[in-house]
């Protein structure tokens, strides 16, 4: 059954009185029943509370300590107490490798999802657009939307293959994880490390929004360089949760993905159930309104990667397994300078959408960038704005400008983004993209 009112204003209460402690990469520490959390040791040998010990391990024993996570979750069963998990339906979910399509050169522009089907919870409601990698050797993107209106009831998911970087655009949502809970509405991200559960509860009717499935190293905020030691996303303004258990029994079903398929498994009990837990391996949720744009205050437009929120890096300095890119409100004063983004090939494949209100390179409107939907440009393929937006910017009068009307964000990756045949073959795919760069005559005079 789909959500009921009072079951939306249920979850809204919980999730408007939520506690967090903050700071990305820093070491927590919580404990939602005091004497939960063991002192001076991790694993003692009889567990406070008649808890088990169990450490979360988000990268490899022996990477170095500043790249180190992991966590020491204390919970009522420990998570090897399970029954035999076996494959299951993915729906409208893809893993990597894609291979049902050959990569397109071509810029591809999408409408937002249709609505859910009544009764269509988070897991349900996943719809893979494509990516690139192998989720076996752990690299590459998956890029997935979302659309629901019913809680995950009973029910959690999680991800072996990648962790995963929820983005809302229409709706709220609260996030029951292992750790405890997050809210996260539109203008937030949310970001749930590789194989730790989860329930997601709609906070209104219908919910809709975007997923970076991140296969290779974990998100980390990107160096500042010559900036210096403040911009950007600020660490202290990514909030980790406070620990919340549920000590249920009875079935629920347990739903991962690992490989690129789905597999389930019924547990007697809630999977949810840590009392308390430390360490740098935790879930986080950050308002991209609180990015620190960092912009030109003399002449052009510097690259967008002024706007990384997080990064993935490779195994080459620099060049990232994915960014995640926001453009948030900000001035523009450049002097003589062509202010919205320039005309651009780019090694790297880029994947837009828009949380709200419009974006500066692009027309919104029936037929444009609106909303919930998004577009593709993968490698080398030209881009830049639309006629339109090139013939009012090239004739706008160069005060200072506001740039506040709008929420847009992108991923982007070192290699091209294959479809899945329901994204190539979409309904909402538009049909006349290439349209909006027509008209751009020739100028030249010599």
């Amino acid at each position: 059954m789909s959500g009921t009112t009072s079951g939306f204003e249920q979850a809204r209460r919980i999730a408007e009185g939520l506690a967090y402690s903050s700071g990305f990469g820093n070491q927590h520490a919580c404990e939602a029943v005091p004497g939960a959390l063991p002192v001076g040791r991790n694993s003692p040998q009889r567990a406070p509370l008649g808890l088990y010990a169990e450490q979360l391990s988000g990268t490899a024993f022996t990477e170095p300590r500043a790249h180190n996570r992991r966590s020491w979750l204390y919970r009522i069963r420990p998570s090897a107490a399970h029954p035999r998990f076996v494959p299951a339906d993915g729906g409208s979910l893809r893993g990597a490798p894609f291979t049902e399509t050959e990569p397109d050169p071509n810029r591809l522009r999408w409408d937002p999802l249709p609505d859910p089907a009544p009764g269509t919870d988070f897991l349900d409601g996943l719809w893979t657009l494509g990516g690139n990698g192998d989720a076996a050797r752990r690299e590459g993107v998956a890029i997935h939307l979302y659309a629901a209106d019913a809680p995950m009831e009973r029910r959690v998911f999680s991800s072996a293959d990648g962790e995963l970087l929820i983005v809302p655009e229409r709706g709220g949502l609260l996030l029951r994880t292992e750790f405890g809970l997050l809210r996260a509405e539109p203008g937030h991200i949310a970001l749930i490390p590789r194989g730790v559960r989860f329930r997601v509860e709609p906070l209104d009717a219908v919910v809709r929004g975007y997923v970076c499935e991140n296969m290779g190293r974990p998100f980390v905020l990107p160096d500042l360089g010559p900036i210096g030691a403040n911009g950007l996303a600020n660490p202290r303004d990514f909030l980790a949760p406070a620990a919340a258990y549920e000590d249920v029994e009875g079935p629920v079903e347990v739903v991962s993905k690992f490989c690129g398929g789905l597999w389930t498994a019924t547990y007697d009990h809630s999977p949810l159930d840590v009392v308390a837990w430390h360490g740098n391996l935790t879930p986080y949720v950050y308002d991209l309104r609180r990015f620190n744009v960092i912009g030109s205050i003399s002449y052009d437009h510097p690259d967008p990667s002024i706007f990384t929120v997080l990064t993935s890096p490779s195994d080459t300095p620099g060049l990232a397994g994915v960014d995640f890119v926001v453009f948030a409100p900000r001035w523009l004063v450049g002097e003589d300078t062509f202010r919205p983004p320039y005309f651009h090939r780019n090694v790297m494949s880029e994947y837009m959408g828009l949380i709200e209100g419009a974006y500066d390179a692009k027309t919104a409107g029936p037929g444009g960038f609106v909303p919930g939907g998004g577009s593709l440009h993968n490698m080398m393929s030209a881009h830049g704005p639309d006629r339109e937006t090139f013939d009012r910017a090239g004739a706008a009068e160069l005060v200072p400008q506001k740039v506040d009307d709008g929420l847009a964000f992108m991923f982007e990756t070192r290699w091209p983004v294959t479809l899945t045949a329901q994204a190539r073959d979409a309904g909402h795919l538009q049909s006349g993209y290439d349209d909006v760069w027509q008209g751009l005559e020739r100028r030249f005079r010599n």
